[in-house]
């Protein structure tokens, strides 16, 4: 029988001070059996960075056709793709046609061997961003986790922050390709 995903309630409070954006985000995330809590925790990541109302989150793991979390605009159009990991190059490709702006967040003990095999096809691409979130932050990232968090999420000046109650983990991503981090 097959395992199902495990659901999590996320209470995420983001001051963006960069972006003048500040608001709570009530987040039920269905993490898949094979997704780690580092990877789950690198999506809330994500979703903290670029938060708005209309960020979703894709159907996940299971599929190759969809985002981690993306954003559509009225009409539909794909305006924002973000994918968390290592994706497959050629998907990334795919989907710099098919969406406005495409980001990319690395993570994991493989980021430099990815990079090196993705690198020239991906910077040849005119609307993606490419950065890459530290072995160790992740791994703290995933401490964080629990069934039912309360996070909040403060960015100002490029810096980043993400933490509990307990502890408080900052984020320093490097810039791979694209635009420089300090505007999600």
């Amino acid at each position: 029988m097959a395992q199902k995903a495990t659901i999590f309630k996320v209470e995420l409070q983001v001051a963006d001070m960069d972006r003048s954006y500040y608001a709570d985000h009530s987040l039920t995330i269905a993490r898949h059996p094979s997704e780690t809590d580092e990877r789950m925790m690198v999506r809330v990541l994500a979703f903290a960075l670029h938060a708005s109302p209309d960020l979703a989150f894709g159907k996940g793991l299971s599929t190759d056709d969809e985002p981690d979390l993306w954003r559509r605009d009225l009409t539909g159009a794909i305006d924002l793709w973000i994918d968390v990991g290592l994706p497959d190059e050629k998907l990334l490709r795919q989907a710099c046609g098919r969406a406005r702006e495409v980001v990319v967040y690395a993570y994991g003990r493989g980021v430099d061997l990815w990079w090196g095999r993705a690198r020239d096809p991906l910077e040849r691409t005119r609307n993606i961003r490419v950065s890459s979130v530290p072995l160790a932050t992740s791994l703290d990232l995933a401490r964080l986790v629990q069934r039912s968090m309360q996070v909040q999420c403060t960015i100002q000046e490029g810096h980043v922050w993400l933490g509990n109650r307990d502890a408080t983990v900052e984020v320093v991503l490097t810039s791979l390709a694209g635009a420089p981090d300090d505007s999600p």
